[in-house]
């Protein structure tokens, strides 16, 4: 390791936890009757059964959850007296007709100079009623979570675009809007219950993409304590729970009671068949979710393990950026096909809020589109956008149809765009087929045998064409099931993962992290370039020192450890670079694939008296724990058994 903190103690190793918990799947797992995989939408249940774990009392009075989605986010809260009851945050003043509007569009407004406005449909209504002029000044934002994921390079310096074109610093984008949420929830939980003390009641909980990595998850911290919802000496207060995970701890509660209802349905004659009903419910402990949002499909397998019901997760999360956002941007696709798309790219330049009454207009029709569907879907075609390519192609929207390749999609003379259920099936298609491809891909993982329910959970999952596509790709492996408010499934379940952390017991994990040694030069087994010379001796330089394995099962509480020696006497600080890679077979830290991912700060005290450093060495022993949905580090000095600050930092490179 370079740079000041140079540990000169780099290879002594104090002793890694080696307890793996690898328990084989259960042989022959037993299958389901009724393999039809019909859709069966669940109603939740009160209590989960088998539920014997004593659960920590919490030293919190209420949870709140937030779910941050692409397209649209809401919160609910629980009382740690009451956990049963999740209570739903209120509905939303200026809601979409046909729209359940228990949560709110992801939607940002800001001032031209660039302070909180509004948000969700306050924000994209004040914004569609601003002077096309004057709304050219102020920032609208929406579905920005995206580029949170799509940043290789995430630092608290990254920046987003608003739709006119100028740039925010993201973190603060996402701060406005935690802070939004913080607002509206206190008032409500005041009115709920006036004796509630502002200050460390609440644990809050912000759920996050499982397939998010480590920089993108200490990014949403990071917004969470600029927005003030914990203060960062206080980090406990705040857990960023993983969304299908979330999805899975709801869906496991609704499973365990009314698996009975699933797994089989009454003969024709009306007699019911005789299915052994096994109290553990072994016949559906592995399953899969699949959460399919606005902007990243994301899966999760997970075993309930018996008897203490909690979650065991069989293998890594996976999943991509598949979500019904690829729609929309298959529709302006579409668009500029028909238009072009310098003109697409002038009228969202020019008329940025007539763009966004397009989108919602699209939006709707999508929400109504089915597989079967006869008829066209007609889209109105804002004034705006007829009026400005009149003025702009010297000819109107009807000639440019009738021009265009595109023969799926007709004018119609009420000014609306009608587009054939064809036209917007194959809208549907990338997206969809990426998702189908993806879960197929999961089914084949030797780790993922025996499965035998796919739960469809998250917004997307509303969609009957996709409903339909994953029916028809999987009925023969596995039936398919849907929560009833499918749409909230997260959200409920962020709240339970907020009241007990502990559910899910073991985690796999989606990386291999280490770091680079130094290790005595071995002649004929280390390269020449690898070569070391210090004080006489022959060291071996950038050797990747393996903490834990890509896909290693990892349980909550496991601990990694590692010892250093400050390079120097007097040393204040030691400096660790963590490098990350997505295979196991890494040697040294300059091999392809590796990446710095981020550096361990371990701050050390000044030691006074005889004893000082000069005489003896120094031991840093530092703890890292993986099992949890975010990578922590506490470290000690071995001599004093005092604890040092230690930090881990994923946004700095």
């Amino acid at each position: 390791m370079s740079g000041s903190g140079e540990p000169a103690m780099d290879t002594l190793q104090i002793g890694t936890n080696g307890e793996r918990s690898r328990t084989p799947s259960p042989s022959g797992s037993p299958r389901l009757h009724n393999e039809s995989c019909s859709i069966a939408p669940l109603t939740p249940s009160q209590s989960p059964r088998n539920e014997i774990r004593t659960q920590r009392s919490a030293p919190f009075s209420v949870v709140v959850a937030i779910d941050f989605g692409t397209t649209s986010s809401g919160y609910a809260f629980s009382f740690a007296n009451d956990p049963e009851a999740i209570h739903m945050m209120r509905k939303w003043e200026g809601g979409d007709p046909g729209v359940a509007n228990q949560k709110t569009p992801t939607s940002l407004l800001l001032t031209p100079e660039g302070s909180f406005h509004s948000f969700g449909y306050t924000a994209r209504d004040y914004y569609h009623d601003l002077d096309p002029e004057e709304a050219r000044g102020w920032l609208y934002l929406e579905k920005f979570k995206m580029k949170i994921h799509s940043t290789s390079d995430l630092t608290m310096k990254t920046e987003l675009e608003a739709v006119n074109g100028k740039k925010v610093l993201a973190w603060e984008v996402f701060a406005h809007a935690l802070r939004f949420f913080k607002r509206q929830a206190l008032q409500e939980l005041k009115d709920q219950c006036p004796s509630l003390p502002e200050k460390d009641a609440i644990r809050w909980v912000i759920t996050v993409p499982a397939i998010w990595k480590q920089p993108a998850k200490q990014f949403m911290r990071e917004a969470a304590y600029l927005a003030g919802l914990v203060p960062s000496e206080n980090p406990e207060q705040l857990l960023i729970a993983l969304e299908p995970e979330a999805a899975s701890i709801y869906c496991r509660k609704l499973r365990l009671n009314q698996l009975i209802d699933l797994s089989y349905k009454p003969q024709a004659n009306g007699l019911a068949s005789d299915l052994p009903i096994d109290s553990s419910f072994r016949q559906g402990d592995r399953y899969i979710v699949a959460d399919c949002g606005g902007g990243t499909v994301d899966l999760t397998v997970h075993q309930i393990e018996q008897p203490q019901g909690t979650l065991k997760e069989l293998y890594k999360a996976s999943g991509g950026p598949y979500g019904a956002v690829g729609v929309d941007l298959a529709f302006e696709k579409l668009l500029c096909q028909i238009f072009g798309e310098d003109f697409i790219a002038t009228f969202k330049a020019k008329r940025p809020a007539a763009w966004v009454d397009l989108t919602i207009a699209f939006e709707a029709r999508k929400r109504t589109a089915a597989p079967h569907r006869s008829s066209p879907l007609n889209i109105s075609l804002p004034f705006s956008f007829v009026d400005f390519y009149r003025k702009h192609r010297g000819q109107n929207v009807e000639t440019a149809l009738k021009r265009s390749s595109v023969n799926l999609v007709k004018w119609s003379s009420q000014g609306m765009l009608r587009i054939s259920s064809e036209a917007m099936n194959e809208l549907f298609q990338p997206t969809v087929c990426q998702i189908i491809n993806h879960i197929d891909e999961l089914m084949r993982k030797p780790e993922v045998q025996g499965v035998k329910l796919l739960f469809l959970v998250g917004g997307f999952a509303e969609s009957a064409i996709l409903q339909h596509a994953v029916q028809s790709a999987f009925s023969g492996i596995c039936r398919v099931i849907i929560p009833q408010d499918v749409g909230l499934t997260i959200l409920k379940g962020a709240v339970l993962f907020g009241l007990d952390p502990t559910i899910v017991r073991v985690r796999r994990l989606p990386l291999t992290y280490g770091v680079g040694v130094l290790n005595k030069f071995v002649e004929g087994k280390h390269p020449q370039e690898k070569l070391l010379v210090k004080e006489g001796k022959k060291w071996c330089t950038d050797v990747f020192e393996k903490f834990v394995s890509v896909d290693q099962s990892v349980a909550l509480g496991e601990v990694v450890q590692r010892s250093y020696c400050p390079a120097r006497a007097g040393q204040r600080k030691i400096i660790i670079n963590v490098y990350c890679c997505a295979t196991d077979d890494v040697v040294y830290i300059t091999d392809p694939g590796v990446r710095k991912c981020g550096t361990i700060s371990l701050d050390l005290e000044e030691l006074e008296g005889p004893g000082s450093p000069k005489r003896s060495r120094r031991e840093i022993r530092a703890s890292m724990q993986f099992g949890d949905t975010e990578i922590k580090v506490t470290a000690m000095d071995v001599r004093t058994a005092k604890t040092v600050r230690a930090s881990i930092d994923f946004l700095s490179n």
